[in-house]
């Protein structure tokens, strides 16, 4: 009884069903929160503590941000559902506001990203060493995916095409996306030089890759995470194109506070913790099967397998998809 008391009392303020419908959309920050409601972030903060009290949210400090997410599935679906019942069939003239305010704050925001990348496109490779010896982390990437050929591998926020100079020599095929028209200008420059014929590069978004369900073997996002403004929502887009028994491998930072990031190389977020990957890794129907942590550098740089789990339809972890089309 004490924890429904703590849900309705959280529940009977406008303010914070409209938080709950907005966290139904995607993780948001308190202050992409304050922008869409009209609020300001104090007062945004204490609507966020009384429904973290709750249970309904959950909040993660990161940097001098604050990010927010819904609670437990467990707890918060069935308040939803009851929500999404009372409301019934009735226009909703608040939310369609709320949601036309939230798409115009994340394309602004994209936009400065996309600015960012299509000015700083030719220096891409010298600002990434900035980090971490990049000979030290590809070493650790070629390790953990093994020997063994990668069959139809995609490389996702390709950007001067590293990654496909690195590991498309070993692949059946390989396809680097990338949104930067820029970016992708160069790495063909670069892959033209190699002679790469088995590999393709199209403009594209990680959200919405060009490739149907199970159209890949190895999916590689190499730090890109923390450029996206929906990280969980990247990693299930990836799961969804790979096929049974598929692996995606992401190498990204571990959680710092380097706060000039956000405004000096357009960093959304400011690394990631091994709980929130595996958390992402579940959500999207993926086993996480290896963790390598690199340190020396100014950032510590971690490494994530996730692995799709095998179908019943006799492939098993490790074949590619060429083999199971042969089959």
């Amino acid at each position: 009884m004490t924890q429904a008391l703590e849900i309705f009392r959280a529940l009977a303020d406008s303010s914070r069903l409209r938080i709950l419908r907005l966290l139904r959309t995607m993780e948001l920050s308190v202050g992409e929160l304050a922008l869409v409601l009209g609020q300001s972030q104090p007062r945004v903060s204490r609507h966020v503590k009384i429904l973290c009290d709750a249970g309904l949210t959950e909040r993660r400090k990161e940097g001098s941000w604050v990010f927010v997410a819904l609670g437990a599935p467990a707890l918060v679906d069935p308040v939803l559902a009851a929500i999404d019942s009372w409301e019934g069939d009735v226009p909703d003239r608040e939310g369609a506001t709320d949601a036309a305010r939230l798409a115009a704050v994340r394309a602004d925001r994209a936009a400065s990203a996309s600015q960012w990348f299509e000015a700083h496109a030719t220096e891409w490779d010298a600002i990434r060493s900035l980090h971490i010896a990049e000979t030290d982390v590809e070493k650790a990437m070629q390790q953990m995916l093994g020997d063994a050929p990668l069959g139809r591998l995609i490389d996702i926020g390709t950007g001067t095409g590293r990654m496909i100079e690195l590991f498309a020599p070993r692949a059946d095929s390989a396809l680097g996306i990338d949104r930067s028209s820029e970016m992708l200008r160069i790495a063909r420059a670069k892959i033209g030089e190699r002679g790469l014929a088995n590999t393709e590069l199209r403009q594209a978004d990680l959200y919405s890759l060009p490739l149907g369900d199970a159209a890949a073997d190895v999916a590689i996002v190499h730090h890109v995470l923390h450029y996206a403004q929906q990280p969980g929502a990247a990693i299930v887009e990836a799961a969804r194109v790979l096929a049974p028994g598929g692996r995606l491998l992401i190498a990204d930072f571990a959680p710092h506070d380097r706060e000039e990031l956000r405004t000096r190389d357009a960093h959304t977020r400011l690394g990631f913790s091994d709980a929130q990957i595996s958390g992402w890794f579940d959500a999207a129907g993926l086993v996480a099967e290896r963790i390598e942590t690199l340190e020396g550098g100014e950032l510590t740089v971690k490494i994530w397998l996730g692995r799709k789990p095998a179908a019943a339809l006799g492939k098993k972890p490790g074949t590619t998809l060429h083999e199971v089309k042969a089959a």
